[in-house]
């Protein structure tokens, strides 16, 4: 009877996330790159690059090599965020004519070391646009022209793409479609791109903002010690009115890297706890969900008795249907599809690492830097 009952919760759950309004699990949300767009205003330099990097020798070439593809002229500022490899030397051998490379000053108390990097190439910015493109992304031929162009006809003060993957690695085939997937759930792309709704997100990775948005907050000091900061740069700008934002799904934006197993948990327990405000209630809570949503569904295919065989396999297939368009998206097999459980149950043991690490005093922890807990 009990296993009947929270097989009948987990099926009614995924029930109502299907029928949601604003359907978080679609990917209709969606912007390619168009080099017919490129043919308007070719020759205009209105658009600058910041690329923060650290330690991104092995990739930050075909990153720049993307930028040198796009058939316009653009701005291009490197920061070299204290490497230890060869990432500068690379970046000036890429060939583009307008690059610059600036070196970060140390990492003053309270920033994360991306935001410093970045609000040190701000400062040099003169453009009315701004791409903030991470260095282990590359971006297909008239990808930046076709962003520039939708926030111009959309009044968009900032416009973000979340990258492909890879897909080159088993974990990264596997893991990073449901990382999507699961960032949706949290942040619902259609309301986050409703003006008028409160939900604001954005994929830090690919993401175009004016300049005039980036001064009227402040620069990158106003989320300077942010973990998640691409999020809290969208919620300022729209929350100050300073004009609508838009996010969507693209294949145009590659991840040049694919994570392997210790990688991509160390970059999901980076901020799970920082969903959950750094509440171990809101954790429990959390847990309690994803139990019932993930795993009771299996258990009770096995241990409950015939109604509650029938709503286990019922709120497996609800299941799947909403991470079917994901799949399909990213171009997953089947089997993706039917073991989304099992990747609801890592993520959820990423979030237990990333509370583990708060617990023992850490904020977050990237790119070989520990953040410690505290006032920032």
């Amino acid at each position: 009877m009990v296993w009947t009952d929270l097989a009948a919760a987990a099926a009614g759950a995924w029930l109502a996330l299907l029928l949601l309004p604003w359907q978080p699990w679609r990917t209709r949300e969606r912007l390619e790159a168009d080099p017919g767009v490129l043919a308007q205003d070719a020759g205009s330099t209105d658009v600058t690059v910041l690329m923060p990097a650290r330690n991104e020798a092995a990739v930050i070439g075909r990153s720049l090599a993307g930028l040198r593809s796009q058939g316009m002229p653009l701005r291009v500022i490197v920061i070299d965020d204290g490497s230890t490899d060869d990432t500068g030397a690379v970046a000036a051998r890429a060939g583009l004519a307008d690059l610059t490379i600036l070196q970060a000053p140390p990492l003053p108390s309270g920033w994360t070391g991306k935001l410093w990097a970045l609000e040190q190439g701000r400062q040099a910015v003169t453009t009315p646009y701004v791409l903030l493109l991470d260095a282990d992304i590359a971006l297909e031929p008239g990808l930046v022209a076709t962003l520039r162009e939708k926030a111009r006809r959309e009044h968009r003060a900032l416009v973000s793409l979340m990258a492909a993957p890879a897909m080159s690695g088993f974990w990264d085939r596997w893991w990073m479609p449901a990382f999507i997937y699961f960032f949706k759930l949290l942040y619902p792309f259609r309301l986050a791109n409703h003006p008028q709704s409160a939900t604001a997100a954005a994929a830090g990775g690919c993401l175009l903002v004016t300049r005039e948005a980036l001064t009227a907050i402040g620069g990158f000091g106003a989320l300077r010690g942010a973990v998640i900061d691409d999020c809290t740069l969208a919620s300022l700008v729209k929350r100050q009115g300073l004009g609508a934002i838009w996010i969507g799904l693209t294949r145009s934006a590659v991840m040049l890297r694919a994570t392997g197993l210790r990688g991509f948990w160390r970059m999901v327990a980076r901020t799970a706890f920082t969903q959950l405000r750094y509440s171990y209630t809101l954790l429990t809570l959390c847990a309690v969900v994803m139990v019932i949503v993930f795993v009771v569904p299996w258990v009770a295919l096995g241990a409950g008795g015939a109604m509650g065989r029938a709503l286990g396999l019922t709120a497996w297939i609800l299941m799947g249907l909403s991470y079917a368009p994901t799949a399909r998206f990213y171009r997953q097999s089947p089997f993706a599809v039917a073991a989304l459980p099992l990747a609801g149950v890592a993520f959820l043991l990423m979030t237990f690492t990333s509370a583990v690490w708060y617990a023992r005093g850490l904020r977050s922890r990237w790119k070989g830097r520990d953040y410690r807990r505290g006032p920032v």
